[in-house]
């Protein structure tokens, strides 16, 4: 604890551990901002202390927030951010272990009045090119580092552990004398200096409110900056005369561990908030009790780990200890018995411990009367109503789409997409057809933060997400595919308010754009829409004319798409008619003629032409052959590889008509005879020059498919019976010898 007058006011006979200034005793507690060791010794000093008013470094305007922590689980954050300026934000973490939260904690149950008394919000946030992130210290040097390498420790953690987490009292003066030492001679910049002027500006109005003993908790970096010799009110009131400021609002959101230990901001540094949470949580034999959870999260797994794997990990534990001379096995120590014993050396099973316990997985959560947008409270509403539980690691979920409840949750994360929160992702799903999806949860705080910058789209996910959809819409940048994207986004998300208009945008986007490769990109999206809406249930009047009307359009556009393309453009080409044959398979009938008629119809006619490079006629061939359109494609394959096309054409050819697998050639002697006969006609320079492409088309082939293709050949091959090769008996000679011997018939 370091004591300290009123700034700009002398003091005298003062006891020593409180100096009594006018009537106030000032108590400044130099803390770490997250440590089980600082966060006891802060709460033992206050009921020691009894103070009537408690400073905390914060943001002053989140005062009015404090009276909401006592029904707060931590970890939660302060976040602040500027309304409609989603760069400007900050969040101010707090865990059950950190100093700060045990203050607030206590002068909310004892009633003592609790001020945050850090630079506001307003000005933080509104120094745009600062470096508003580094919530910690604003030196440049990692002072907790200084010291530690000043006492001989290469690791600042293991300094820090050994000198303040372990012990029964955190030294509040020997902290302070080391970092006035430490920032002898140093000049905080124009933002730190900035910061703790305002932080003596608050306490200032503390004593002249007339409280009459006061403890501040802040960073120990900014504990010299509050005692000793001090700037004046007229001086620092110079100091924050002019500042920039912004409207900021505040509120509280869930924080995990996993982003505490990300976070390179406001308690920057700390690399195991599980371990931390431990050490808080259990003050008496930690080593033991960690090794035995650490063991419990093994059995869970499947991995066996008895009571005596875990009385050697302790006795390790505390062996490796007294040999490095700390007062208390420390997490490096565990680390190791953990893997030595427990794991036996498995990395694998130490990567586990790590992530379920020394990171860990904790949320915190916020209670309904903090406050919310109304986006944020609809959607807790809705994940109580579809139990949808946040959480901080990755969950899995198998969502049947036939399922009323399945439904709903598809369409709340396909809505939370569309507004920019990626709490769900979509994978494969395992099952087959279009009535399944899967989905890998994970909440993230930076969430809250999206749906706080959404909040002006709507009242609700379902109304913001329409109206963004809307508002995608408008936008004169949106290009074709983003507009077929967005009409499958409304679909899956069922935002049938926001269709009409996303389509209007989309029918009028497709009459202007005569680039037949954007339509042909563009339609995919639309047909599975279209199917989505089918099996989903879900109205969208007027797609089907849209779908109908972009494939007349590549239909028409086609046959001068392909006209003098190159290989890198073909390829390109290549896959937008896959995708399209792949789409109009899944459109359904509309009078006299399908769609798939008539686009096959169109290949049909493009097929025959003489100009179209050899790897799209080989790709049109073979799709109008499985599609039973075509009982000529022996010749065609004849005329591809006949000695008048050059080699490369050829091959070309022969990998566009292999593109849809190989057991074609399994299954048709005639075709392989043809291949395999202009494969063995070509000279070696000619062989060597196609090689690329014919390894690339047979790679794509399945090992089965091979195989399947190379007994083929060897079968027709050469005249000879299946199977027979010739033997050149002379050289089979020693090694039938040696084999006749093994089997015990050496005369033979």
């Amino acid at each position: 604890m370091s004591t300290a007058p009123t700034p700009g006011v002398s003091a005298t006979d003062a006891p020593a551990s409180v100096l009594v200034v006018g009537g106030a005793g000032v108590s400044v507690l130099g803390v770490r901002h997250h440590g089980p060791g600082s966060a006891r010794a802060v709460r033992r000093e206050l009921e020691r202390l009894r103070p009537d008013a408690i400073l905390i470094e914060g943001p002053p305007e989140a005062d009015a927030l404090v009276a909401l922590a006592p029904e707060l689980e931590p970890p939660v954050a302060l976040l602040a951010h500027v309304p409609g300026a989603p760069s400007r934000a900050a969040f101010w973490p707090f865990a059950a272990f950190s100093p700060e939260w045990q203050a607030i904690l206590y002068g909310t149950s004892t009633g003592v009045p609790v001020t945050f008394c850090d630079l506001p919000a307003a000005h933080s946030l509104a120094a745009e090119d600062e470096e508003r992130e580094d919530r910690e210290d604003g030196m440049r040097a990692d002072p907790i580092g200084s010291l530690a390498a000043a006492a001989g420790y290469d690791d600042p953690e293991r300094w820090w552990e050994d000198v303040v987490e372990h012990r029964g009292d955190t030294p509040f003066g020997v902290i302070a004398e080391a970092m006035a030492a430490v920032r002898e001679g140093y000049e905080p910049d124009e933002r730190e200096a900035r910061r703790e002027a305002y932080m003596r500006r608050t306490l200032r109005a503390a004593i002249k409110q007339g409280y009459g003993r006061i403890a501040v908790i802040c960073g120990a970096w900014h504990v010299p900056a509050l005692t000793g010799r001090l700037p004046t009110a007229a001086q620092d009131n110079a100091i924050l005369r002019g500042l920039p400021k912004v409207k900021a609002e505040l509120t509280w959101v869930p924080w995990t561990y996993g982003r505490l230990a990300s976070w390179s901001g406001y308690g920057a540094g700390i690399i195991s908030p599980g371990w931390y949470h431990h050490l808080f949580g259990a003050p008496d034999r930690p080593v033991e009790r960690w090794l035995a959870e650490a063991a419990a999260v093994l059995r869970d797994e499947g991995l066996a780990v008895s009571s005596a794997h875990v009385i050697e990990s302790v006795r390790l534990a505390h062996s490796l200890a007294a040999l490095r001379g700390r007062p208390l096995a420390g997490l490096g120590e565990v680390t190791e018995a953990a893997r030595a014993v427990l794991c036996e050396g498995d990395d694998l099973a130490v990567e586990l411990i790590q992530r379920r316990m020394v990171v860990g997985d904790r949320l915190g959560h916020v209670t309904d009367g903090t406050p919310m947008v109304p986006l944020q409270r609809d959607l807790r509403d809705q994940q109580r109503r579809l139990r949808l539980k946040p959480e901080a690691l990755d969950r899995e979920i198998d969502l049947d789409l036939r399922k009323p409840l399945d439904l709903d949750r598809s369409h709340l994360l396909h809505r939370l997409r569309l507004l920019g929160v990626g709490w769900g992702a979509p994978g494969e799903s395992r099952g087959k057809g279009t009535f399944r999806e899967t989905w890998t949860l994970q909440w993230r705080p930076e969430h809250d933060l999206a749906l706080i910058e959404q909040a002006a789209l709507g009242t609700t996910v379902a109304g913001a997400a329409a109206q963004r959809a809307r508002d995608l819409a408008a936008t004169d940048k949106a290009a074709l595919a983003d507009l077929t994207s967005l009409v499958e986004q409304c679909l899956l998300a069922d935002l049938p308010e926001a269709l009409p208009e996303v389509l209007a945008a989309l029918s009028a986007k497709a009459a202007l754009d005569t680039d037949v490769t954007h339509l042909m990109a563009a339609l995919p999206a639309m047909v599975r829409a279209h199917r989505y809406g089918d099996v989903r249930g879900t109205s969208a009047e007027g797609l089907a004319v849209i779908v109908r009307s972009m494939l007349d359009r590549i239909r028409v556009g086609l046959p001068v798409a392909v006209t003098g393309l190159d290989d890198d453009a073909a390829a390109d080409l290549l896959k937008h008619v896959d995708a399209v044959h792949a789409a109009v398979a899944l459109l359904s009938d509309d009078g006299d003629t399908s769609p798939r008629g008539r686009w096959l119809a169109t290949l049909r006619g493009v097929s025959d032409r003489q100009d179209l490079h050899g790897l799209i006629e080989g790709r049109l061939t073979r799709i109008l052959l499985d599609a039973g359109e075509l009982d000529d494609a022996g010749d065609r394959m004849a005329r591809a590889m006949s000695r008048g096309q050059a080699p490369a054409r050829a091959a070309a050819w022969v990998e566009g008509f292999l593109a849809g697998g190989g057991l074609l050639l399994v299954h048709d002697p005639r075709l392989l005879s043809l291949v395999d006969g202009w494969l063995t006609g070509l000279s070696g320079d000619q062989f060597t020059d196609v090689l690329p492409l014919l390894r690339r088309t047979f790679g794509g082939f399945a090992a089965p498919e091979r195989r399947a293709i190379g007994e083929r050949v060897r079968s027709a091959g050469g005249g000879e019976r299946a199977g027979e090769q010739d033997v050149d008996e002379r050289r089979a000679a020693a090694a039938v010898a040696t084999v006749l011997a093994i089997l015990g018939r050496a005369d033979g």
